[in-house]
């Protein structure tokens, strides 16, 4: 195996495992790349590539690690594991043009799996690239009597070909719901908002500038303080993490009096939960979903795949004004013993208001003029969290305040929950649509009041105005902790930030969600009345078969009527002077045979006519492609007298 073959597949696949080494294990990565350096280092020197009895404990030492590391042989991490480690050890038996073409299959297969973890415009982009010098690579493996700058341009041109292709084929190919075959459990990676609740949760995830959902308003979008998309409900707490808890109850929940109401479309980044994200309080999905007791959406299975839907929801309402006894007694759950100061606080409380609407006021005017301080980085809290939030710390985020004022609330005997969700969102002027981020994420609470149902009450809005008037950065009086783009960048960096989120969301709008609902109505602006799949069969199979002729009719025009170049052409100039002199060239004659011919008839042209078709012979089918040689050979047979 020559070294330029063998460099271009150490490349190739070196290109394709890449990406994976931010995701699996660090001993698997370092494993591939010593692989790899040693079949460069071999290459290099020219060394013998080592015994297969060197390379079989490798593989078992390899394969023995993956399977102690993960557990199991099955899953799509094991899996890209093992065909990472397998290519690298491939490489090591490099020795013929078949192990050459295994290696390129192998390393297309590969690029495919880089997909499982991002389906970006940048991985697009630098995989179409990989690509690129895997096809140059196979056509290096046809043809190896061509220079790079050849092999590049025949890659480009394959790939430009199956462009038609791969547009029709991505247009009317039928989308099918779900997956085409099925992803192991571990494909699915959780991200995002999670069901339950414990001090640091929020704030950790308030981190992440990763997108969780992008908002198109039909019409005006409502004020910054009604831009609470409602998440997970939680409902129980063990003295540190609020959970949903369990419960039997089914019952559809009851809303009067709705009023501002608003549509908007929603484009969910998969977070491998089943909620779906929509203002307080939604009342329609396009998808669907089901509406629980306590206002939550939920999508059929979990969300892992992006997700557009239409939303509409009430800004304004009472709910569930008869609201079933049980369920405000699993609203005032508290685990025993717990907390005694916060307890003793809001009997005092109890004691000293006239109603429940009272109480809340009071919590709310604690938390503002107690010293409390929003922060990101508030210190550790001990047994008893909230205890030690109100009276020693007084410290935290959002999440610390919705517990402690659910917990304070459910003392007084006043039915309460704490709601998880998003508060907010990021205006891109760009694409003329909001960004709502995971730091954006945000706890509040929901307290029963007779006569207006479940109310809600956001406590961090007594301590820190500026998150739901504004944003995050500006309620914080130290927002170092922040990434940089969520402090207040220069404009020239929002602008383009915001220029490269539009793209990405084109990108995901039209080709990663490129769904049914998108396919049938975008076939209908084509012309395309009564979209069925048979109709849309038939036209990718026409489609397709079109482009086919097309591009045979083209080779085979190219085949007849192909320009010559210039050392051919200037040989038959050549071949036809001799005919006009009367010593034709036969159509079975080869050029040596022709010019022996011509030099027994006229030996005073011996030489020239044998020197001629040396020349010609060496760069018309040997390796010779040199300029100077092309240009001396084209003056000698011009200047040739016959």
């Amino acid at each position: 195996m020559n070294k330029p073959l063998t460099y271009g597949l150490l490349l190739s696949i070196f290109m394709v495992i890449a990406p994976h080494a931010d995701h699996l294990p660090l001993w698997v990565s370092s494993m591939c790349a010593g692989l790899l350096l040693w079949r460069a280092y071999l290459a290099y020197s020219g060394k013998p590539l080592p015994r297969r009895w060197l390379l079989m404990p490798i593989t078992f030492a390899g394969t023995g690690g993956i399977v102690i590391n993960f557990h199991t042989l099955f899953g799509r991490e094991v899996g890209v594991a093992l065909l990472m480690m397998l290519a690298a050890l491939k490489l090591m038996e490099l020795r013929q043009a078949r192990d050459a073409m295994v290696l390129v299959y192998l390393a297309c297969f590969i690029i495919i799996t880089n997909f499982f973890y991002s389906q970006s415009i940048p991985t697009a982009l630098y995989l179409l690239a990989t690509l690129m010098v895997v096809v140059t690579v196979w056509v290096h493996l046809q043809v190896q009597s061509i220079t790079l700058k050849p092999r590049l341009r025949i890659a480009a041109v394959l790939l430009l070909q199956a462009l038609p292709l791969t547009l029709i084929l991505f247009i009317l190919f039928p989308r099918v719901q779900g997956p085409l075959w099925g992803l192991p459990q571990d494909a699915y990676a959780s991200s995002g908002l999670d069901d339950k609740m414990s001090p640091g949760s929020l704030s950790r995830l308030s981190l992440s500038e990763a997108v969780a959902f992008r908002v198109t308003y039909n019409d005006k979008p409502p004020r910054r303080d009604q831009m609470y998309w409602r998440g997970p409900v939680l409902w129980y707490f063990d003295g540190r993490t609020w959970t949903p808890g369990i419960t039997t109850l089914t019952d559809a929940p009851k809303f009067t009096e709705v009023s501002q109401p608003i549509d908007y479309s929603v484009t969910l980044e998969p977070h491998n939960k089943p909620w779906l994200f929509a203002l307080d309080v939604p009342d329609k999905l396009s998808v669907p979903a089901k509406l629980t007791y306590d206002f939550q959406m939920l999508n059929k299975e979990p969300v892992h795949a992006r997700l557009r839907y239409s939303a509409h929801s009430n800004l304004v309402y009472h709910a569930n004004l008869q609201e079933a006894t049980r369920q405000l007694q699993r609203a005032l759950q508290l685990p025993r013993q717990s907390n005694p100061r916060a307890q003793q606080l809001a009997a005092e409380w109890r004691a000293n208001s006239k109603d429940d609407a009272a109480i809340v006021n009071t919590a709310l005017a604690y938390f503002n003029k107690q010293g409390f301080v929003y922060t990101l980085e508030p210190p550790p809290l001990g047994v008893n969290t909230v205890d030690d939030f109100l009276f020693t710390t007084k410290q935290g985020f959002c999440e610390y305040y919705a517990s402690a004022f659910v917990f304070l609330m459910r003392a007084a005997n006043i039915p309460a929950r704490v709601v998880t969700g998003y508060l907010g969102g990021e205006f891109n002027d760009v694409g003329n649509y909001y960004i709502v981020r995971q730091s954006d994420a945000h706890a509040w609470a929901e307290v029963w009041l007779a006569g207006q149902g479940w109310v809600r009450v956001d406590p961090t809005a007594a301590i820190a105005p500026d998150r739901v008037q504004r944003d995050l950065s500006a309620a914080l009086s130290d927002n170092a902790a922040l990434p940089f783009m969520e402090r207040n960048p220069p404009q020239w960096m929002r602008n383009l930030r915001f220029n490269l989120d539009a793209l990405a969301n084109q990108w995901n709008q039209w080709v990663l969600g490129y769904d049914t609902e998108r396919q049938f109505a975008f076939l209908t602006r084509l012309g395309m009345e009564s979209v069925t799949w048979q109709k849309m069969a038939i036209n990718m199979m026409s489609g397709l078969g079109m482009v086919i002729v097309l591009f045979a009719l083209f080779m085979l025009r190219h085949l007849f009527t192909r320009q010559l170049d210039k050392v051919q052409a200037a040989w038959l100039k050549l071949c036809r002077k001799l005919e006009k002199a009367g010593l034709p060239r036969a159509a079975h004659e080869g050029a040596q045979d022709y010019a022996a011919r011509v030099a027994a008839a006229r030996p005073e042209l011996g030489d020239a006519i044998h020197d001629l078709v040396a020349r010609y012979t060496a760069l018309r089918y040997g390796m010779l492609n040199d300029e100077h040689a092309q240009r001396e050979f084209l003056q000698r047979a011009r200047a040739l007298k016959i």
